[in-house]
């Protein structure tokens, strides 16, 4: 068992480590970006990588507070939806109204890698090799429907 300060450490270097791989990679405009932290620049719509104890994952939560307007933002990233799978190269899974680990009410488009433990750092080489190509696929989407979201 770990303490929460030494769960909270490995975690961060976990994270670092992700960062310091990354970095060299720029966005799909050709700029520096801070992956670990990915700003998708519109309010209540965020890109959410996890690197847990049995699982990992990455995808698209929208947070709004209204109701009707997260589910209109998930109706909206639904027309896109050909568009996604073909640039990430799969299908992910469609989550309408879920609550989160905070107890709020979420909207998530999402991929699942079961059975890796961010606490094993022999596991860490699966988890970026999972995150790695979802995250530079989804910054590409992005930045082609980025305009349909704005105001």
């Amino acid at each position: 068992m770990y303490s929460k300060a030494e769960t909270s450490r490995i975690r961060s270097e976990f994270w670092i480590a992700f960062g310091q791989y990354m970095k060299p990679i720029p966005n799909a405009e050709g700029r520096r970006i801070n992956w670990p932290n990915y700003k998708t620049g519109v309010r209540n719509i965020y890109f959410r990588m996890k690197a847990e104890r049995d699982f990992a994952s990455i995808g698209i939560e929208i947070g709004h507070p209204d109701e009707e307007l997260q589910e209109l933002y998930f109706d909206q990233f639904g027309t896109f939806k050909k568009m996604l799978e073909s640039t990430i190269g799969e299908e992910w899974d469609w989550k309408l109204h879920q609550v989160n680990e905070f107890g709020q009410q979420v909207s998530k488009i999402e991929k699942t890698l079961p059975d890796v433990n961010v606490m094993d750092s022999e596991d860490w080489p699966k988890i970026i090799s999972f995150l790695k190509p979802r995250i530079i696929a989804l910054d590409e989407f992005w930045q082609n429907v980025k305009p349909g979201f704005e105001n």
